[in-house]
This record gives structure tokens, C-alpha cells and sequence, in this order.
């Protein structure tokens, strides 16, 4: 799987980059069919402090799904983010198996 991080407006640390890259790879382990993913990582103005964004698109089997978190922090967002993501892929994996049978 190809993973594509990019950080909008500010530089990400190599520790924040490994975390998210390790965290998306372990994705491959519900469905290999994980071809892309493009992360997201964006900073906004929010005065209660969730200001971190995470938005991950995925390429699964020709099929793009996409979430996106608001947190506190970073590591927090990509986790709930993948949660999600997770959630669509098995979804999508249920879907070929059913029109494969």
C-alpha cells in the first residue's frame, strides 16, 4: 500500500509521521485490497482546543472512502479516524465477498 502524509501549513515531526504511517498499514490486516491512502493533517482555529484534523482517503478495490476527525491531538484524531475507515472497509469487503458467492 502506497501512503501519501501530508501536513497543511505546518511541518510534521518524523515521530507524528511513523505513528500515522504504522497505524494505516495495520489496516491491510482486515482487507488487502488497500491500494492508496492519503492522509491529511490540518491545524484550525477552534477555541475549545480540538483543533487538529485528520482526513485519510483510501482506495479500496477501486472504491474511495474517506474520513475525517477533529481532536485535541493528532495521534488521538488518526486513531478515531481509522476507526471509521476500519468500520468502511470491512463494510466493502462484505460487499465483494457477497457478489463473489
Amino acid at each position: 500500500m502506497k501512503i501519501e502524509i501530508q501536513s497543511i501549513h505546518f511541518k510534521a515531526d518524523k515521530k507524528l509521521l511513523d505513528f500515522i504511517k504504522a497505524k494505516v498499514e495495520k489496516t491491510q490486516t482486515f482487507f488487502d485490497g488497500v491500494q492508496l491512502a492519503e492522509v491529511f493533517l490540518r491545524l484550525e482555529k477552534d477555541k475549545e482546543g480540538e483543533n487538529k484534523v485528520v482526513e485519510i482517503k483510501m482506495n479500496v478495490a477501486g472504491k474511495a472512502i474517506f474520513a475525517k476527525e477533529h481532536n485535541t491531538t493528532f495521534e488521538s484524531a488518526t486513531d478515531m479516524v481509522l476507526d471509521k475507515l476500519v468500520a468502511q472497509i470491512r463494510k466493502q469487503k462484505e460487499k465483494l465477498q457477497a457478489k463473489s458467492a
